[in-house]
């Protein structure tokens, strides 16, 4: 059975935008991650940390090597602001 080489144009152009697109998606998604791969099936206890993370760093996925926790980390919880 011969090859239709007509139909192999638009077969690439199809191939390439979807990696093209799946490429740049990915690409997206770790530039937002500061470069890590993106997070799944998060826990209370993964929002919790993210929380405590953006607090302390000022982005989600920030982490700091200081021993000690700045001034302002005691006092800038959403507790505070939060109404009974």
């Amino acid at each position: 059975m011969p090859v239709p080489w007509e139909a192999l144009i638009p077969f690439g152009l199809v191939t390439t935008m979807f990696a093209a697109a799946g490429t740049l998606l990915n690409v997206s998604k770790r530039a937002q991650n500061q470069g890590k791969p993106v997070r799944y099936h998060l826990d209370a206890w993964d929002e919790m940390m993210m929380d405590r993370d953006k607090r302390l760093t000022g982005h989600e996925r920030g982490q700091s090597i200081n021993t000690i926790a700045p001034e302002s980390f005691a006092t800038n919880s959403k507790w505070y602001t939060e109404r009974a």
